[in-house]
């Protein structure tokens, strides 16, 4: 039985979902590409070898689980099976092949609920569609940390502001509701009635264990930081989140982890033109006691902010401190999505040079992949480091290593 826990973003590793890449990725046409919130079709190939290696990475630090494998192993469980079933095919309009579904066995229905059910063309209005598949394929979903995040002892369901990744959550929804081997309270947005609820993994940082900081833009509504306030009350905790609002576009700017991670007790990444440079994008306070909303003020940054709550860090620039070109286009490429694995070693694009110059400029041991894999490098405890990984094709799907992560248990500070 697997207790989930995850009380801070750089506290040791432990064990981690993940999803590799697969068929979802090659089940993409150019036209369909930006309604799967792409802007470029990918290459499953490389993609799957620049992914490999940080898999490997990942696990030379902690137990890692594929969601496939957790999916299989949830679909042999009846209840869990017609629970999932019912919710995707109400949410996505397609009940006609329910029974069609529910008759899989669990590998094939986990294949299809991730790659794509095939459309079967037996009405003359399917014989002219121009889709392929009656259930679309998951092209986002090695990014598991949009559908679900992990909130100290809750697993966090996503509320996801694109209909296209509604299947994503409910998938993770299933296996922390209905998984044998995991144990955990689970958090649903669809248990609260709230308007225009939309909130995501990527804008969820624990930064304490009575502070939360959140994002909210094109990914989280207002109403999602609502969400978590009522969860908040309703656990009578005395919690601060502090609240960063973005930009909606251009679409590197999703989630706040694209410009704010942490990185050590005492360190973050962040993207300096937005978290110290633009006051139209406001920070704010929110004081929760007693089951109640004590105060909500407006703040100077984030970064006085979480000083202001005990939380003094050091911020070292996305892209460095020398030219905003080379920041813009480094943060684009993910270069402020850093991993933590355990305080002070984190994993990254190695693509984002000056990002990665201003790391060891800070004391950062800067290890490849390939020297961490062959033990040509150690990240040892006690020591910064950054694990650098190749990601030509990875960035290019719009995310970074914490993307490509969902810790569900981690070591206490």
């Amino acid at each position: 039985m697997l207790k989930v826990e995850v009380n801070s973003e750089i506290g040791k590793l432990r064990d981690v979902i993940v999803h590799s890449p697969g068929n979802e990725i090659e089940n993409m046409t150019p036209i369909h590409a930006e309604k799967a919130l792409y802007s470029d079709i990918l290459n499953l190939a490389v993609i799957s070898e620049e992914y490999s290696v940080f898999l490997e990475v990942l696990k030379r630090f902690a137990n890692t689980h594929e969601v496939k494998d957790l999916l299989i192993e949830v679909l042999d469980v009846e209840e869990a099976r017609k629970y999932l079933i019912d919710n995707i095919c109400r949410r996505e309009g397609v009940e006609e092949i329910r029974d069609y579904l529910l008759a899989l066995e669990a590998k094939r229905l986990a294949t299809e609920l991730i790659e794509g059910a095939p459309l079967k063309r037996d009405s003359f209005t399917k014989f002219l569609s121009p889709e392929r598949f009656a259930l679309q394929p998951l092209h986002n979903f090695f990014f598991t940390r949009d559908a679900s995040a992990l909130l100290f002892n809750h697993a966090v369901i996503a509320s996801p502001a694109n209909k296209v990744r509604q299947r994503e959550a409910l998938i993770m929804e299933t296996i922390f509701k209905f998984h044998p081997n995991i144990q955990t309270d689970v958090l649903s947005p669809f248990d609260f009635s709230l308007d225009n609820l939309s909130i995501e993994g990527g804008d969820l940082i624990i930064a304490g264990e009575d502070l939360l900081v959140m994002g909210t833009g094109s990914r989280t509504s207002s109403a999602g930081v609502d969400f978590i306030i009522e969860h908040f009350k309703r656990e009578k905790a005395r919690k601060t989140i502090l609240v960063q609002e973005l930009p909606h576009s251009p679409e590197s700017f999703i989630h706040l982890d694209m410009v704010f991670t942490l990185l050590d007790t005492n360190a973050c990444m962040v993207y300096e033109p937005l978290i110290l440079k633009a006051p139209n994008y406001r920070t704010f306070e929110i004081k929760i006691e007693n089951g109640r909303v004590a105060k909500i003020s407006e703040k100077k940054n984030l970064l006085s902010a979480l000083k202001e709550n005990r939380l003094d860090l050091k911020p070292i620039f996305c892209g460095g401190k020398k030219d905003e070109w080379i920041q813009e286009r480094e943060q684009w490429h993910s270069g402020a999505n850093f991993f933590a694995v355990q305080p002070g070693v984190i994993i990254g694009y190695e693509r984002n040079v000056h990002t990665i110059e201003e790391l060891a400029n800070n004391g950062f041991e800067v290890i490849t992949a390939e020297e961490l894999l062959k033990g040509e490098a150690v990240a040892e405890q006690n020591k910064r480091a950054v694990i650098t990984i190749k990601g030509s094709e990875l960035s290019r799907g719009g995310g970074g290593a914490r993307c490509m992560t969902l810790p569900i248990r981690r070591e206490k500070l």
